[in-house]
């Protein structure tokens, strides 16, 4: 069965100790010498393991999702297009993934892991084990020449020509070339993770920001008022009680504005680090992206969807254990073997095994499907809520356009202008948060889309 890396510190040894070896060199024709022993078989494989080869693999799980050729698979490397780079102490939206590419140290780690990977040679990595294998053969046959045949230094090396020829068995049969693609895909799909959450702090960050102005605009607007109170406390048209209840409103509006903004300087603090900049708490974000309609109307869920599960690490990942457990009770005799023995209790174990990663695997494409159309809904929902929002604007920009006609003819106070202004800055705020908020749903679909990644 074929053995496949699932964590990150496995690929990494893995890459360091392949790296490290000493097996570089390339392949050749010429066997192996063929050792004194039985345990020391020619690497050619000629008279190789005399256990029957596994069957073949079953057949592909009940609609799986189309996995594409880790060759093809479409890199997380920023698109070639002209890079503007950012001022001094800002950063936008648009050079965020390619920052974070040259300078998160996280994504500069793991590429490291993946380029190690991707320049094996495994003609020459099977060639020098080849070598080794030789030599351990030639090093045995002296031991039998000088009477050391079954001795403790005899089992020893015998143990490790076992171990070099499972290495050479693993890179002839192509095993070692597939789970490292599978390891490349892996770490590439943590890279997008890591991507992912800079793009999340970002977007979080803008909206933080929308509230701080929205905060703040409420200040503004509560000092006014508080001119207002003392002016009547002074004329006795107030007790002090109502004037003191107003000013710890303020006092709480502050505090909430303080605890804002040490949020702020902690995220903008996270995000410089993620891109590798001098860590301040100050860095000045630029707008967001609008979502256009034209993206919007791009969006087919049917074939976003099928795109999607072909992208995706985790149902690969899921479908090549689903693919094992099936394999491994087709070998016990499956539903339709000749060796089906209803009473057999290892037989029984091994059904049981291969249902509950059935079961596992339709949970998890289910869940998959289910996620992306939630994500799918959540858009368009987002896009309804901005153009009510916008609607909106509209109304109490044309209000405060009649409020200022009003208050040039004397017939509305300064305060009621300003009360008429800040509906309007009130309704833009919303706007700006719709819109927030319809770019971080539509960019999340993406990313499932694009590389099959749910959060």
């Amino acid at each position: 069965m074929k053995q496949r890396t699932t964590a990150l510190v496995l690929a990494a040894a893995l890459a360091l100790s392949l790296l490290g070896a000493s097996a570089l060199a390339a392949e050749s024709d010429t066997s192996a010498p063929e050792a004194p022993a039985a345990q020391a078989q020619p690497a050619d494989g000629t008279q190789g393991d005399s256990s029957a080869p596994l069957p073949d693999d079953p057949a592909e799980p009940d609609a799986p999702p189309a996995q594409p050729d880790p060759e093809d698979e479409t890199s997380n490397e920023p698109p070639v297009e002209e890079y503007i780079p950012d001022p001094v102490g800002s950063i936008t939206f648009g050079n965020l993934n390619r920052r974070m590419h040259e300078g998160s140290l996280q994504v500069l780690a793991l590429q490291e892991s993946i380029d190690a990977l991707e320049e094996l040679d495994y003609d020459k990595l099977k060639e020098d084990l080849r070598l080794q294998l030789n030599q351990m053969a030639q090093m045995q046959w002296m031991m039998v020449q000088f009477g050391q045949s079954g001795t403790l230094a005899y089992e020893q090396m015998d143990q490790a020509y076992d171990a070099v020829r499972e290495q050479f068995d693993a890179i002839k049969d192509g095993d070692m070339q597939a789970d490292n693609a599978d390891t490349v895909r892996q770490l590439k799909n943590l890279q997008n993770q890591i991507i992912i959450a800079g793009e999340a702090t970002y977007i979080a960050l803008s909206a933080m920001e929308i509230q701080e102005d929205g905060l703040e605009r409420q200040l503004a607007a509560l000092d006014r008022q508080l001119e207002e109170l003392a002016l009547r406390y002074e004329l006795g048209h107030i007790s002090s009680q109502s004037l003191k209840q107003a000013q710890a409103g303020r006092t709480a509006l502050t505090s909430g504005l303080a605890t804002l903004g040490m949020n702020l300087n902690t995220y903008k603090g996270q995000l410089e680090l993620l891109i590798g900049a001098d860590i301040t708490g100050e860095i000045s974000l630029g707008p967001l992206p609008a979502v256009s309609n034209q993206e919007l109307s791009a969006m087919d869920l049917e074939a976003d969807l099928e795109t999607a599960k072909a992208n995706s690490w985790d149902l690969y990942e899921a479908t090549e254990t689903y693919k094992d457990a099936r394999k491994e009770y087709n070998d016990h005799g499956g539903d339709y073997g000749q060796t089906y023995k209803p009473n057999d209790r290892a037989y029984q174990q091994q059904r049981h095994t291969y249902y509950s990663a059935k079961y596992t695997y339709d949970n998890t494409v289910q869940n998959f499907e289910l996620s992306l159309r939630s994500l799918y809904l959540k858009v368009k929902d987002y896009k309804q809520v901005l153009d009510a929002s916008k609607t909106a604007l509209a109304v109490e920009q044309d209000s405060y356009a009649v409020a200022q006609l009003k208050h040039s003819q004397g017939n509305i106070s300064q305060n009621a202008l300003l009360e008429a202004e800040d509906k309007v800055k009130q309704a833009r705020e919303k706007t700006a948060s719709a819109e927030n908020d319809l770019f971080s749903a539509y960019n999340t679909y993406r990313w499932a889309v694009d590389y099959g990644i749910i959060n």
